[in-house]
């Protein structure tokens, strides 16, 4: 193991020496993945723990925490001893990940994190009430899936809630623009995150019928519905009842 983290590490030292178009890009979304460049560096599971937790924080945040929160089923002197082995990982020289005060440790602000752009691009339309966003790779993936801590599924949900709102405040700014291809587009990829969304299923019937497609959105409301009763024996709400008799009431006879 020591051997495959040091020739990681001397082979990421290189790369930054090439030059300062050498990036260091931290990927979450879909899974772990840390880039120098072109080449992949390859770490251990303690030394990848370590830079997630950095990377989903906004803050220098205390060793001590950081130690309990990563090795929490350990003693007090064990969690530092592994905080200790994953910082000796990641100190090789030119290695701009970690910055590391006797009391504290932050991520470096060189490293580009996916998950930081994400979040800019789902508060950005938020704030702008969906203007000038459109459905793209930020709004999409989930955050490290296979991971199953408890501090990844606060953050993991924390960001889906965030972007299912950004998604919907985009569907809604194009389908007041008539773009329904886009609207539509925006509402699925919100639906990967949360099937069972009734407000994405409403907005999404809206879109349907505004481009001329009602029974399209009768179809989306009784998939809908079933999946609704099957997963979680409910029925859909009143807002929903009442804009499928709506719906019915429009269409010819």
């Amino acid at each position: 193991m020591h051997g495959g983290s040091d020739t990681a590490s001397a082979a990421l030292h290189s790369d930054l020496a090439a030059g300062p178009d050498r990036r260091v890009r931290l990927n979450l979304l879909r899974g772990f993945e840390l880039w120098c460049g072109r080449e992949r560096v390859l770490l251990p599971l303690g030394a990848q723990r370590l830079i997630a937790f950095l990377a989903l924080q906004d803050r220098s945040v205390l060793r001590l925490y950081v130690a309990g929160t990563l090795w929490l089923d350990t003693t007090e002197e064990r969690s530092y001893a592994n905080l200790r082995s994953a910082l000796w990982r990641l100190r090789k020289p030119g290695h701009p990940l970690v910055v590391a005060s006797p009391t504290h440790l932050r991520l470096d602000d060189r490293v580009e994190v996916d998950v930081h752009r994400a979040i800019a691009t789902s508060r950005h339309a938020l704030a702008a009430g969906g203007a000038g966003t459109f459905p793209d790779d930020d709004l999409a993936g989930e955050l490290l899936p296979d991971w199953y801590d408890d501090w990844v599924e606060t953050e993991r949900q924390r960001l889906r809630q965030l972007r299912l709102h950004a998604l919907e405040a985009i569907a809604e700014q194009l389908l007041g623009q008539a773009r329904y291809g886009q609207a539509i587009d925006a509402c699925l990829l919100a639906l990967r995150g949360d099937q069972l969304r009734e407000s994405l299923h409403r907005l999404l019937m809206r879109i349907y019928v505004a481009e001329g497609n009602p029974h399209e959105a009768l179809r989306q409301y009784r998939s809908y519905s079933s999946r609704l009763r099957r997963e979680v024996g409910l029925d859909p709400s009143r807002q929903m009842t009442e804009l499928v008799d709506d719906l019915l009431g429009s269409l010819p006879r």
